[in-house]
């Protein structure tokens, strides 16, 4: 049996337009740091209750804290970070805010 194949017809490029994500959007990390003063229940109650972690998400981070002596516990602009800092800071725990490196 013989089958008959079409022509090839000629694809057509289709232009895209798409948004391009960049650290401009959030260029600032929250980072929360170890110590030896505060309890990992006070760090996981204070990222659940300040930056709205679901229990397990603020467990994950406070483990890592302590393993590693800080992480950043959220991303986003300065405005939105700093009053976060504060209540943390303002619950005795260490926290900064930093610029994300472009690497």
């Amino acid at each position: 049996m013989a089958v008959q194949l079409n022509k090839p017809r000629a694809v057509e490029e289709q232009a895209f337009d798409t948004d391009l994500l960049t650290d401009e959007e959030s260029p600032y990390s929250l980072v929360v740091w170890n110590d030896e003063v505060n309890s990992f229940d006070w760090v996981i109650q204070t990222l659940i209750e300040v930056c709205h972690h679901s229990t397990e998400q603020a467990e994950q981070c406070a483990m890592i804290i302590h393993t590693q002596g800080k992480y950043a516990v959220k991303q986003g602009s300065y405005d939105e970070l700093k009053p976060l800092c504060d209540a943390i800071t303002d619950r005795g725990i260490g926290a900064t805010i930093e610029v994300l490196s472009n690497t």
